[in-house]
C-alpha cells in the first residue's frame, strides 16, 4: 500500500521532471515469499523481468544501500556529461523488498545509494525523483537547489 503522501509527493516531482526531461515510471508487480528459498528465485526472477526491459544503449543506475555515495552535484555532473555525451536515456531501478539479484547488479553502470539506511520501495521512490529534478535545475542554474 502506497501512502498518499508519498504517491502525492512522487506526482508532484514526476510532474515537474517531464518538464525537463521525457520520464516513464514502471512498477512491476512484488511477489511475496514464504521461505528462505524463495527469496532468492524471487530476486532472480526479478532481476530477469527487470532486465529484459533495460533499452539497449539505456545507462542503467541501480540503487542500492551498497552503492556509491554521490553528492546532488555530483549526480547533476554526471547527468550533465551523459546529455552532452548523447546517452539517449538512463534507466533507474530500485529493487523489490529483498534487493537486487547480482545479475542485475553486475549489468549495472553505476550502483547508486540514496542512504546506508534501508528505505521502503515508496521513500527511495520519492527521494529519487526529487533528486533527479534537482539534478535538473543544477544543470539549468536555476535557484531550487540552493
Amino acid at each position: 500500500m502506497t501512502l498518499p503522501f508519498l504517491r502525492e509527493g512522487c506526482d508532484e516531482f514526476s510532474g515537474r521532471l517531464k518538464r525537463y526531461l521525457p520520464l516513464t515510471l514502471t512498477e512491476l508487480k512484488e511477489h511475496k515469499t514464504g521461505s528462505k528459498q524463495d527469496v532468492l528465485r524471487i530476486v532472480q526472477t526479478e532481476g530477469d523481468n527487470l532486465a529484459q526491459r533495460i533499452p539497449a544503449g539505456a545507462f542503467l543506475i541501480v540503487l542500492d544501500q551498497r552503492g556509491k555515495a554521490m553528492t546532488s552535484d555530483q549526480l547533476a555532473g554526471l547527468m550533465s556529461e551523459h546529455m552532452v555525451r548523447g546517452i539517449p536515456e538512463w534507466v533507474l531501478v530500485i529493487g523489490g523488498p529483498y534487493g537486487l539479484s547480482e545479475t542485475l547488479r553486475n549489468r549495472a553502470d553505476l550502483v547508486l545509494t540514496l542512504s546506508a539506511m534501508t528505505l521502503t520501495h515508496q521513500m527511495a521512490r520519492l527521494l529519487l525523483l526529487e533528486q533527479l529534478y534537482r539534478c535538473c535545475t543544477i544543470i539549468r542554474n536555476e535557484p531550487y537547489h540552493h
